[in-house]
């Protein structure tokens, strides 16, 4: 599989080791050269600086035969516009969001993003772990509550 990972932070960084460790061909997109620190030195990865917004950066990191596409910086925005970029201007077949906004991870899964909010799906594990149940598909955590919805 070829993947790309734009943003190198913790979450960006566990998952292009994870998937180049099973022997995945991956680039990694980060704006920040310092950050790639994070990988160690026998990552594995291609690496291309830049943004994953630009057009020039994602063909150099080779969207055009991508299988799979990871927006996993720090902001929503910046998260939702290139996996848009990916899906509808290169055709990438599996695109994955991390989206802090439980409201905004709501509307893009109904867009048919397969959207991860990291606290839901945290919040959701710790509640199984103590109260002994077994973990869930990612799905059930994914839920918005009704309290947010306000």
């Amino acid at each position: 599989m070829k993947a790309i990972v734009f943003g190198c932070g913790r979450t960006g960084t566990m998952l292009s080791l994870q998937l180049a460790a099973e022997g995945h061909e991956v680039t990694v997109i980060e704006m920040n050269p310092s950050a790639l620190r994070r990988l160690g030195r026998d990552h594995g990865c291609r690496v291309v600086i830049g943004s994953g917004l630009d057009a020039d950066i994602l063909e150099a990191a080779g969207i055009q035969e991508a299988d799979a596409f990871f927006a996993l910086t720090r902001g929503d925005n910046t998260n939702l516009m290139s996996a848009q970029i990916a899906r509808l201007r290169y055709k990438v077949p599996n695109v994955c969001v991390k989206v802090a906004d439980p409201l905004r991870a709501d509307a893009y899964r109904k867009l048919g993003y397969f959207c991860i909010t990291p606290s839901a799906l945290t919040a959701g594990m710790m509640r199984d772990w103590i109260l002994k149940r077994p973990f869930q598909r990612i799905d059930a955590y994914n839920q918005l509550s009704e309290e947010l919805r306000i």
